[in-house]
């Protein structure tokens, strides 16, 4: 297929490979209706059909200077405008990082992120990420995985501040095998969650869709369930220690939506602690005595949202064997809760 005249331009003010790429392509008159998706990832070399569809579900290509949809059918002598946010990527390393492994066998290991670890290389932490370490770590047997995304035989993600357990591929056919499981939702996941208060009632299920915000792309937010907006998700949550003023909670997720728990804890009124996107972040003024100071310091040293993956059962890929992983709650989660135990005692509801 020949390719249409593309024109490109960058704006003024930062290092060439900072700025954010724009172009500009004139549909052909003879060019027959094809979906937008495929027919830029044609079209763009280097682009990937995730990295377009995530350009069109942010707004950032426009048909005619409207935005549309991934499945809008492009026509004869559509004029397209596309930015993309990031500049190429830098080739995948291998990086002699360590890493926290659980368990190992030939398809898969599984591993206890710590927070602030990013997982996969992306714009703005090219490196330092559990992709360079799983390289190191696997070496010559790194050489199966695809590349391509930066993403080597990572199944499924968590945020770069989130703490807990994560699977690695150790081939394709177990990735494949792996990311099959999590389609089915044959993946039981539970996260321990720190919350600014108590639920009532103390478990029970929540349901949304979660869909990007409209005030804010970069951020996630609730829309009706099964409308129109958005994807349904479903979250079952049990208040596991009561704290007066906060509560240590177990969250299993039924999805894997994008900031799932997150979104849906701001949604019930009980955001994370420490989570300065929705919600939990904010020094608050409790019913007893400098406590705005106590919030302020229990924030200081949790540093991070309170979320942690700390449970994984699934089936091993070849032998079809149950396995069940248990993480253990990390440090500055266990500091908050003692400090929230001894502040219920001397101020009891």
């Amino acid at each position: 297929m020949q390719k249409e005249p593309l024109k490109t331009e960058s704006p003024a003010g930062l290092p060439p490979e900072l700025e954010p790429k724009k172009m500009t392509i004139q549909v052909s008159k003879v060019q027959t209706p094809m979906r937008i998706d495929r027919y830029l990832t044609q079209q763009v070399e280097n682009a990937t059909r995730n990295k377009v569809q995530e350009a069109i579900e942010e707004e950032r290509v426009l048909v005619n200077g409207r935005p549309v949809k991934s499945n809008y059918r492009i026509k004869s002598n559509d004029q397209i405008h596309i930015t993309f946010l990031r500049p190429p990527a830098p080739e995948l390393a291998p990086e002699d990082i360590p890493i926290s492994i659980l368990y190992e066998d030939d398809d898969l290991m599984v591993i206890d992120k710590e927070a602030g670890m990013v997982v996969h290389p992306a714009f703005g932490n090219w490196t330092g990420t559990l992709a360079n370490a799983i390289l190191h770590h696997l070496g010559k047997d790194a050489d199966e995985l695809d590349k391509s995304e930066m993403r080597p035989g990572i199944v499924h993600r968590l945020d770069k501040d989130t703490s807990g357990l994560i699977i690695i591929a150790k081939n394709p056919v177990a990735l494949h095998k792996l990311a099959t499981q999590f389609a089915r939702r044959q993946v039981e996941k539970v996260y321990k969650a720190i919350v600014w208060g108590v639920p009532n009632p103390p478990s029970g299920t929540i349901k949304t869709n979660i869909g990007r915000s409209h005030k804010n792309r970069k951020v996630m937010a609730n829309f009706p369930y099964e409308g129109a907006e958005g994807k349904h998700a479903i979250t079952d949550y049990q208040v596991i220690e009561d704290l007066s003023y906060f509560a240590l909670m177990d969250m299993t997720l039924h999805t894997g939506r994008t900031h799932q728990i997150r979104v849906h804890l701001q949604h019930i009124g009980h955001p994370i602690l420490g989570d300065e996107t929705y919600g939990g972040a904010t020094p608050r003024t409790l019913p007893f005595s400098k406590s705005e100071q106590f919030t302020k310091n229990l924030l200081e040293l949790m540093g991070r949202q309170a979320l942690h993956a700390e449970t994984l059962r699934f089936r091993q890929p070849t032998t079809g064997e149950l396995l069940i992983f248990t993480a253990p709650l990390p440090e500055d989660m266990q500091l908050v809760l003692e400090k929230s135990r001894t502040i219920m005692t001397a101020n009891p509801c």
